[in-house]
Formats: structure tokens, sequence, C-alpha cells
């Protein structure tokens, strides 16, 4: 390889150009058309869709990672599965998969490799991400959702003894909860007994993948939920390291907020 003579720059240049940066396009999405809480494979598809739409969309995580279990398929072993017709989306997302011996419909692909395509394809559409940020409350204006509450994941791990870290708002039109098993947003309405979530129920593959789709729904006016959060919402069966419910659900997430929106 030929030496290598890299653009003069100062650190404190760089520096500059990490906070200009970042302050320019938060300030832009302090408000927004659709605010996705989880960066999971529900989300991300939601996100993906909603941006490829023309829709303005700001996707919040509270790790420094996206994905959530997507990435890791089952018990730490970096595969993960799909059941037909969620093919087609691996597909769309030019992720390669097989078929699993003699199950028909049921296909294997490398979990890292369908993650970084999906978080790829979000970012290409033209999402915008912000990690490491802790849903803290929802904004309510005339009982309808209308934004969030946000801090940095951090702060939750700071001593009592320091003083409060006030969070800021984030406004939209709509709000999705993709934040899976937790269902972050459902339960800040619940707290404010605004509805009551059901709970997940125990796994039963089969009927999960079909009812997380069939009610990825406006759980509240405002509050759209998709994929696990669907199931602690309605008391729906889990289903495991199966993820063609998540991306299906994702899907139909993004088909009901733009019908909302009327774009």
């Amino acid at each position: 390889m030929k030496a290598v003579e890299f653009s003069p720059v100062s650190e404190s240049q760089i520096t500059r150009a990490i906070v200009a940066e970042f302050a320019k396009e938060f300030e832009n999405y302090v408000e927004t058309e659709v605010i996705i809480v989880g960066g999971g494979p529900s989300g991300l598809m939601a996100g993906k869709e909603l941006a490829a739409s023309g829709v303005k969309v700001l996707i919040i995580e509270r790790n420094n990672y996206l994905g959530g279990g997507f990435w890791l398929g089952g018990f730490l072993m970096n595969k993960l599965t799909v059941r037909s017709p969620a093919e087609r989306i691996l597909d769309e997302l030019g992720v390669p998969y097989k078929e699993y011996g003699k199950v028909k419909g049921l296909y294997v692909a490398d979990a890292p490799h369908a993650c970084s395509k999906l978080i790829a394809a979000a970012c290409d559409a033209g999402a915008k991400i912000l990690n490491m940020t802790a849903l803290d409350d929802v904004v309510l204006h005339n009982e309808k959702v209308s934004g969030v509450v946000v801090n940095w994941t951090a702060v939750s791990a700071l001593p009592r003894e320091i003083a409060c870290v006030d969070p800021v708002s984030l406004e939209s039109k709509l709000v999705i909860d993709a934040t899976g098993h937790d269902a972050s947003v459902v339960k800040k309405l619940e707290e404010r007994g605004l509805l009551k979530a059901k709970g997940q129920g125990a796994m039963w593959v089969e009927r999960s993948e079909d009812l997380v789709v069939e009610h990825t729904s406006e759980l509240y006016p405002g509050l759209i939920v998709t994929g696990m959060a669907v199931s602690a919402a309605y008391g729906l069966p889990r289903m495991g390291p199966t993820f063609g419910a998540m991306l299906v659900s994702g899907k139909k997430a993004a088909e009901v907020a733009i019908e909302k929106l009327g774009v």
C-alpha cells in the first residue's frame, strides 16, 4: 500500500465539526412529524418506510447501538429466523438467507448482516437517529400524544446526590412505541391511568406473529404501537427469536402513520 497523507486538521476543528453539526441537526429535529421510540427491527423498519415516503422521522434509542435483539438472533447464537412471507423484506434489504432443511417457509439469516442492512436502509432513506437517548415521559396536548420527553441515558446512572438533570422535550404529530417487551411509551400512559396494558403472554410462535401484525395500530390518540410493544399492550403471546412479524409490523406501523398524517 502506498503512503497516505491525510488532510491537515486540528483537534479543536474536529470537536467544532462534531458539536456544530450535531447541534444543527438536533435543533432541526426538535419538531418532527413522527418520533419512533426504539431502534430495534420494528422501529428501524418503520423509520425506513416513513422516511422513504417523505416523512420527517426521528428514531431515539436508549443504547449506544441499534438493532435490539435483531443483532443477536437467539441464545447468543447470531442467526435469526423469519417465516414466510417475511423473507420478501430480506429480499428488499438485500439480505442473504436460506430455507432451513425440510421446514418449508422457515428461513435463516446472519443476524449482524441483516441488522446492518436494515440500519443502512433506514439511514439511506433519510431517518435520523439519536443514540443514548432515554424516554423520560410523553408530551400530552388535549388528550393526544404530541411528543416525548427525553434525557441522556447516562443520566440515570448518576448518583442520587447529584442535582437533577432536567430533560428536554421533542414535539411530533405522532409517536411510535417500538421499545419491544418494555412498551415504554405505553407504560407512561398507563402510569397516568389513560389506558391499561394487558401484559405479554407466554410463548406461542404461530399465533404471536399473526396477532402482532394484526394488532399493530394506533393504541391511543397520537400513539402507534409496533413489534413486541403490541404484544405487551394487547396481551398477546411472545414469539422469541423469529423476526418476520417485527419487520412486517414495522411496515404496517408506517402505513398507519402515513394514513394518519394524510401523506
